[in-house]
């Protein structure tokens, strides 16, 4: 796990100061302490010139292609791994941050066509993969997490490449005249005549689900689109669809044998992910789907020998440290729990912000900050169990949509919270695909509406509304796919940039190729299905996970890993804080109705879900605006 950046100039723009990429690299150096690397590429010319981090010295002639490197050595810890890494022809310089886990499965095959090998690590298999089959038929060989940049001499293009789920990061710069690269936006700010601009033409669907879907709220850059590529030549960009998760579930599993296949996919890989040459642990929150990776992790080690980082609270309706210890126990695992507080959580929330580089998504963030931080006294890779309830259908929402019953005491609940937004809640909770989309809302219209009066509820959902509109299937595996590409996006950046901060690598088994060509061949019928006469979301693998624990262990009330914001907020920290700069900084940039808001934080005591959620949400919008834009 790494991180990389770097720019190209379209108006060929030859430099030979490299302060700009330097500053660029050192910027992100969390992401990797081990080593860091440069290379200055002239395309016009066809060569290339690499410098010592270390030392000022200027290239000895203009380059118009940067690359910029850190690395966080997993596979091979020699110098032998170093990147940017060169082909031996000279002919191509690629950049990796992730992890290929079958590459090793095609090493045997490259040695007999001639190719050799300096390291043992996965970089270097990626750069013989490209180097034999190329862009279109390497990138779809590979089953990892993984962003990709690179430039090939004899082709004279760029390729930037982002793996299929989007669990590592490739944002990209669009400019007139440059493009620009990078595991993390900040490492932007040093490039020439560059500032970050808001883009708040999609603030109304950041309102509403605190995100806007590989988007930023910063004008031209974006995060690469999962499973997608781009070339870039003579200035043309080009974007290129590898994956398509529209295009799984063409091969169904008997019902019958649904749970063999997937328990046999699941411990297959969670065993491919364990490859590691420094220390692997679990993060472990005591539910389902990160014990059952911690269980298969166990399998893979010597008992006793796996390490687990937990996170806890003092208030036991936001705890499930009983469930953690039960795991540990049973087990035989080294467990490491940390208990969060107010004080903490706001301590470092700016520094989350900082990190996150938009208003934190959840707050439960703040969470895995600890949990990586205490990790990296510990360990250096966490598996964790990110993408089970998106793909196996874990949800409570995929009960209600299975159920499909309209008139029940949540949508009366709505109703009457919505009462002054009745057209817009009508028009979705009456609408099977637009309820579809809405349950995956953090805020209601109604809020959003009492922060910007002008918002417009079509706007916020346009984008969601045509990717669903685009997919196949029945219900339950449209309502999947729908996840997968709107809801686990900004889960996986949570997961990255948060554990990045603390240079952790954060694997996610349930994400692996198979895994999710096995979930999705599984019928909803079975995954969303009657356990003790009450309908269940995951039960196979509630059923697997019974199995490898006990029964009430996996049909608890799942809780998730929520926060106790009531509470947090209810401190004085928090109201100083608020009161004091928050406020009068989000009055001052005028871009929120704030009347209602300063009601709701008045009396956090009595405010709604929803009304906590829209104060966390503008909490987390200002703290970021003084970071990035003031």
């Amino acid at each position: 796990m790494c991180g990389f950046t770097g720019y190209y100039n379209l108006n060929s723009v030859l430099e030979t100061n490299n302060n700009a990429i330097r500053q660029m690299i050192a910027i992100q150096k969390h992401r990797g302490p081990d080593d860091s690397g440069i290379i200055g590429i002239n395309t016009i010319e066809k060569n290339f010139e690499e410098i010592s981090v270390t030392t000022d010295s200027d290239f000895n002639t203009g380059k118009d292609l940067l690359f910029g490197f850190n690395r966080l050595s997993i596979l091979d810890l020699s110098p032998n791994g170093h990147q940017p890494m060169i082909s031996p022809d000279s002919k191509v310089i690629l950049m990796m941050n992730g992890e290929v886990y079958n590459a090793f499965d095609f090493k045997d095959d490259l040695i007999q066509k001639g190719h050799s090998f300096i390291s043992t690590s996965d970089t270097e298999i990626v750069l013989h993969l490209y180097m034999e089959f190329g862009m279109d038929k390497m990138i779809t060989m590979l089953n990892g997490m993984f962003a990709l940049a690179i430039y090939d001499f004899e082709l004279d293009t760029l390729f930037l490449a982002r793996d299929r789920f989007g669990i590592k990061p490739l944002y990209i710069l669009q400019e007139e005249n440059r493009i620009a690269f990078a595991s993390e936006m900040k490492s932007f700010k040093p490039l020439p005549n560059f500032h970050f601009q808001p883009d708040f033409s999609r603030i109304d669907e950041f309102l509403l689900f605190r995100n806007v879907i590989n988007n930023t709220l910063f004008k031209n850059i974006t995060n690469c689109t999962p499973g997608t590529y781009l070339s870039i030549k003579k200035g043309k960009i080009c974007t290129h669809s590898y994956y398509e998760v529209d295009k799984e579930s063409t091969n169904s599993i008997p019902n019958t044998k649904a749970k063999y296949e997937l328990e046999n996919a699941l411990r297959k890989s969670v065993s491919s992910q364990m490859i590691s040459d420094v220390k692997l642990g679990c993060q472990l929150s005591g539910g389902v789907d990160s014990s059952l990776v911690t269980y298969y992790a166990a399998e893979n080690v010597a008992k006793g020998n796996l390490e687990t980082i937990s996170i806890t609270f003092k208030d036991p309706k936001f705890s499930e440290e009983k469930y953690i210890d039960y795991v540990a126990e049973k087990l035989s695992l080294k467990a490491h729990k940390f208990e969060m507080d107010a004080q903490y959580y706001f301590d470092v929330l700016e520094k989350a912000i900082w990190h996150f580089e938009q208003p934190l998504n959840h707050p439960n963030t703040i969470g895995i900050y600890l949990l990586s931080e205490q990790a990296k006294k510990h360990v250096t890779v966490l598996l964790s169990g990110e993408g089970a309830d998106e793909s196996l259908a874990g949800y409570s929402r995929f009960i209600r949509a299975k159920e499909n019953r309209i008139f029940t005491k949540s949508f009366f609940g709505g109703l009457k919270r919505n009462r002054k937004q009745l057209v817009d809640y009508l028009s979705y909770s009456l609408n099977v695909e637009k309820r579809m989309i809405m349950e995956t809302a953090f805020g209601s219209v109604t809020t959003a509406k009492a922060l910007k009066p002008n918002f417009k509820f079509s706007n916020a959902i346009e984008d969601r509304t045509n990717t669903l509109g685009r997919l196949k299937g029945d219900i339950n595996l449209r309502q999947r796919k729908y996840e997968l590409l709107t809801y686990l996006p900004d889960l996986l950046m949570r997961q990255d940039k948060m554990s990045m901060a603390h240079s952790i690598e954060n694997r996610v088994p349930f994400l692996d190729n198979e895994m999710i060509a096995t979930s999705f061949s599984i019928s909803g019928d079975v995954l969303v299905a009657r356990h003790n006469n009450i309908l269940e979301g995951k039960k196979i693998l509630k059923d697997i996970c019974a199995d490898k624990f006990s029964e009430s262990f996996a049909y608890r009330d799942k809780m998730g890993f929520g926060i106790p914001l009531r509470e947090f907020m209810s401190t004085n920290t928090f109201q100083n804080k608020w009161h004091q700069e928050i406020e009068p900084s989000l009055q001052k940039r005028g871009l929120f109705e704030l009347k209602e808001l300063s009601v709701w934080v008045n009396n956090i005591k009595s405010a709604t879900p929803e009304q906590l959620d829209a104060i966390w949400l503008l909490l987390g919008f200002e703290i970021w605006a003084k970071q990035y834009l003031s």
